[in-house]
């Protein structure tokens, strides 16, 4: 094919805003090329500056071997079709679209019979003498279009043309373009933030963000093999996590390794992974490659979409030390006071305050009518170094208890495969505080001080799983395990299967399925 307009490292500011940086592209006769991306990534600026309706700061503008940099708009063999389509409502359907052969003074027969085959190619066949206003927003966008390529243009610039349709008309008008482009034979170039539109109806896709060119290619090319998370993300829906690509045509993560028909990258480089949700199948446990649990389960139409969450991601196991009840009662006063044992890492001794001394011991005052009272005193001295330390509590009528504080080295864990820190410790309660919590995973967070973060970004992340295997209802005095860990991958699959909620699954997929991306573009 010919190459027929090149945009050669244009640069567009606005205001001090750069909005295209240095781009670079090549579009050839007869294509159907789309230019996607999010709201103010420079798509339409590129295409204004095409149609002769913007200038480049700087760059050349290359059509069929020549600079058309400074070549006024209405001298370019470019028309475009704009989102309003800014018909003449003074005019009829005919007269709309014979306004540009009537402005060259064209013969009137010669736009009679333009006009005519325009109007059966967009199916408009009788509609002549109509009012442009009583026309659907679909046939307005055909007369739009007629208005455009009856003036033989090379090229057709659509900037956005479908954005105003309702969902069905909008499908419709996908294939009636793309079938007014193979018919017209001429090159159209359509600017969308809208995948489906690009996926439907283009040859090429310019995939764009932040006034650049992220990826160019046929609309398979750009859906089976995103460059990078980004155009992964904005082209479908996507599973992606990272992993480690240790050899050609294998890669790890999550601990294990999977062939894939990768290659090209370094060994051991870092990447992206992605797998698209139809790629995944669900199998009855033990059957599969990944091991989790149905979370979601959603209806679209076609197809179900299922979250299944993989086994949890990094996570401390701690010691929950269960105890028979230790209340203090002054029975002159009437009050109740009680207290826990507990455990705190070296680091936070320095930070450590009334408030959190209270709430690490879990210290409680009531009276005889089972009203709260006010812890009043807080008295401890805890050095900033390992150790058992007293500590008492006191109301301000004088009932008091003293219990122990361990200082203890940090006691944590780093899983740098995963990224993330995880924080807990032994904590002491009574079975009868056990009884009474009302949210128990949240509580055992707060007895246990369980907190995970992001090991590059210090960014706190969130507790997922509070795993243990005892009733609170009929504990007893002994030692329990709790597991506190971070949220594992949580995967999207389209299935046509009914699965339920809450039902342990595998999950299984080729190596056709593995993506592997460079981490860049997010």
């Amino acid at each position: 094919m010919k190459k027929l307009i090149e945009f050669r490292n244009i640069v567009k500011s606005f205001d001090g805003n750069v909005v295209l940086k240095g781009v670079n592209l090549d579009i050839y006769e007869n294509e159907f090329v789309t230019l996607l991306g999010p709201s103010g990534c420079g798509k339409t600026t590129l295409l204004r500056i095409l149609g002769g309706f913007l200038d480049a700061d700087e760059g050349e503008v290359i059509f069929d071997g020549q600079d058309i940099s400074g070549v006024p708009a209405y001298k370019r063999e470019i028309n475009t079709v704009f989102q309003k389509y800014a018909l003449f409502p003074h005019l009829n359907v005919y007269d709309n679209i014979a306004f540009g052969l009537k402005l060259k003074k064209v013969s009137k027969d010669v736009i009679e019979q333009k006009v005519n085959r325009m109007l059966s190619l967009i199916g408009l066949e009788g509609y002549g003498s109509r009012d442009v206003n009583l026309l659907s927003g679909g046939q307005q966008q055909r007369v739009a279009i007629a208005r455009a390529l009856v003036n033989e243009p090379y090229v057709l610039l659509l900037d956005e043309p479908l954005s105003a349709l309702d969902k069905a008309l909008r499908k419709e008008m996908q294939y009636e373009l793309k079938r007014i482009q193979q018919e017209v034979g001429i090159t159209f170039i359509f600017v969308t933030h809208d995948q489906e539109e690009a996926l439907t109806m283009s040859d090429k896709i310019v995939v764009m963000k932040d006034g650049s060119i992220q990826q160019i290619g046929t609309p398979s090319e750009i859906y089976n093999e995103p460059i990078n998370e980004y155009v992964a993300h904005f082209i479908g829906e996507s599973n992606i996590f990272e992993g480690i690509m240790k050899d050609d045509y294998l890669v790890s993560f999550d601990d294990k390794d999977y062939k894939c028909v990768d290659h090209g990258f370094r060994r051991n480089e870092p990447v992206d992974i992605m797998i698209r949700p139809e790629d995944l199948e669900i199998v009855s446990r033990g059957r599969g490659i990944i091991p989790g649990e149905v979370k979601f389960v959603l209806f679209k139409g076609v197809h179900n979409e299922v979250t299944v969450q993989t086994v949890s991601g990094a996570s401390k196991t701690i010691t929950m030390h269960v105890i028979g009840n230790h209340d203090f009662t002054n029975e002159e006063k009437q009050e109740k006071i009680s207290a826990n044992d507990f455990f705190m890492d070296l680091e936070d001794v320095e930070n450590l305050n009334d408030t959190e001394v209270i709430a690490r011991a879990n210290a409680q005052a009531w009276d005889f009518d089972d009203e709260f009272l006010s812890i009043h005193r807080v008295e401890y001295d805890i050095p900033k170094e390992p150790g058992t330390y007293d500590v008492t509590f006191s109301t301000s009528n004088g009932t008091w208890i003293t219990i122990k504080a361990y200082v203890q080295e940090p006691k944590f864990i780093e899983d740098d495969k995963k990224g993330v820190g995880v924080a807990a410790f032994d904590f002491f309660i009574t079975a009868e505080e056990l009884r009474e919590s009302i949210a128990l995973d949240t509580d055992l967070c707060i007895w246990a001080a369980a907190e995970a973060w992001d090991l590059e970004t210090g960014q706190e992340i969130e507790i997922y799983d509070v795993i243990y295997d005892f009733d609170e209802e009929n504990i007893t005095e002994g030692d329990y395990k709790i597991t506190f860990a971070t949220q594992g991958h949580e995967f999207k699959v389209h299935t046509n299967k009914n699965v339920e909620v809450g039902r342990k699954v595998d999950l299984t997929f080729t190596p056709e399925d593995i993506h592997v991306m460079s981490k860049t573009g997010y």
